[in-house]
């Protein structure tokens, strides 16, 4: 569904993981993001998995995005996503993007990220993607 027939804007919490400093591409995808028309939460550097939960369920948002450059992301996504289903959030589309080696996107998925977009992935391609799974 696009932004348009919503009722309010699609709302995403996009966070950088853990001891992961790198955040030009995450900066570019907010701006893509929101140029789509989508509100855009962006919580900076260095998040634990408990602040990413804690922050996607007090701001209600549709979408749970996390950036990752540093090779922790499957570490990270395993203590992520239990405290998202206990938060009640396990409804949300779950979105990564990053330094995401192909052998890890099985794994990503399998743990609820429906969106794997590896470096180099087209921002039309992001944005899309959440139009298109979102209700």
């Amino acid at each position: 569904m696009n932004t348009t027939a919503r009722t309010r804007p699609i709302k995403v919490v996009l966070a950088k993981p853990g001891l992961d400093g790198h955040d030009q591409g995450a900066k570019v995808v907010v701006r893509a993001l929101m140029a789509a028309g989508m509100e855009v939460i962006y919580t900076g550097l260095r998040q634990t998995p408990e602040a990413v939960a804690r922050i996607a369920l007090e701001e209600d948002v549709d979408v749970i995005a996390l950036s990752s450059m540093a090779g922790s992301h499957l570490a990270f996504c395993r203590r992520l996503k239990p405290l998202l289903d206990e938060a009640g959030l396990d409804d949300k589309l779950w979105i990564i993007g990053g330094n995401l080696p192909r052998q890890d996107h099985d794994a990503l998925r399998g743990l609820g990220f429906k969106g794997v977009f590896p470096t180099g992935s087209r921002l039309d391609e992001i944005t899309g993607f959440i139009e298109r799974n979102l209700p």
